[in-house]
């Protein structure tokens, strides 16, 4: 790998560290450390396949959560995960960056819907990208808007 210069920047208007790979081109040695900031910043998430073994998921890779019984089913690109924490301590673990509560029952990952479709009795179906659907509860629909559209569109 190449020489490699790191320098610190305080800046206190930022909420989040913003990091920038600069470089002369965008060879391996920038793919292998940008993949390697990537892997770092990512929040893993332990969970249970369906045997019961242990899994530990990228939360990216996380499309949705539903209360399932006593469990939680966890949708994910790999296929069907379990928790058995609450869904409000998962929420609480995978944060709002990204998540969304869409009713009592369920969290979605923003990231991994493909479009919206208001009905005509106000609810709102969420297509993701894989095809999966799900219904938001009409009471979920503001905090939804918000968290989308930003404060302005409630």
């Amino acid at each position: 790998m190449k020489k490699i210069r790191v320098r610190f920047e305080k800046d206190s208007s930022l909420s989040y560290i913003d990091i920038a790979v600069r470089a002369a081109e965008r060879d391996a040695d920038a793919e292998t450390l940008i993949g390697r900031i990537l892997e770092i910043s990512s929040k893993k998430i332990n969970l249970l396949d369906g045997d019961g073994n242990l899994c530990v998921i990228s939360a990216d890779d996380i499309i949705s959560a539903t209360v399932s019984g006593k469990r939680i089913k966890v949708i994910t690109e790999q296929g069907a995960h379990f928790s058995q924490k609450p869904l409000q301590t998962l929420s609480e673990e995978l944060g709002e960056e990204h998540f969304v509560r869409i009713s009592r029952f369920e969290i979605v990952n923003t990231d991994k819907i493909a479009k919206f479709d208001f009905t005509l009795s106000g609810t709102l179906r969420i297509v993701f990208k894989n095809g999966d659907e799900t219904w938001a509860s009409r009471r979920s629909i503001p905090q939804i808007r918000k968290k989308l559209f930003g404060k302005g569109r409630e």
